[in-house]
């Protein structure tokens, strides 16, 4: 199970070197599994969005803001989120599922809020 970001799927300015970072492991992540499912291995990868950790929490408001404003659920996601979504790739429950990218971000990958 590999962790990418939410901005290796849409981009993020200012961050370019980051956002292809993260879209290296998500494309990582499928050739992984296409190598490896004859061997009953399954790669999947997890690309949160922003998740309420310290360091996110104790951001500048105005941040906070814009981060929320493009957050359909209108929350930050909770550490547990992007935990719950690994325990599930790491159960039999997942096992038909290889080569997957699991965004995990509130619907961040849905557009602009009003549109």
């Amino acid at each position: 199970i590999n962790i990418a970001s939410v901005a290796g799927v849409i981009g993020m300015q200012k961050a370019a070197e980051y956002a292809a970072a993260k879209g290296g492991i998500i494309a990582f992540t499928k050739t992984l599994a296409k190598e490896l499912a004859q061997y009953d291995i399954n790669v999947n990868c997890i690309s949160p969005g922003v998740i309420g950790t310290p360091r996110v929490r104790e951001s500048a408001a105005d941040m906070l803001q814009t981060w929320l404003g493009g957050i359909p659920l209108g929350r930050l996601g909770e550490p547990e989120d992007v935990a719950n979504a690994v325990l599930f790739l790491a159960s039999g429950e997942s096992s038909y599922i290889t080569g997957e990218n699991i965004v995990v971000a509130g619907g961040m990958t849905l557009g602009p809020v009003d549109y």
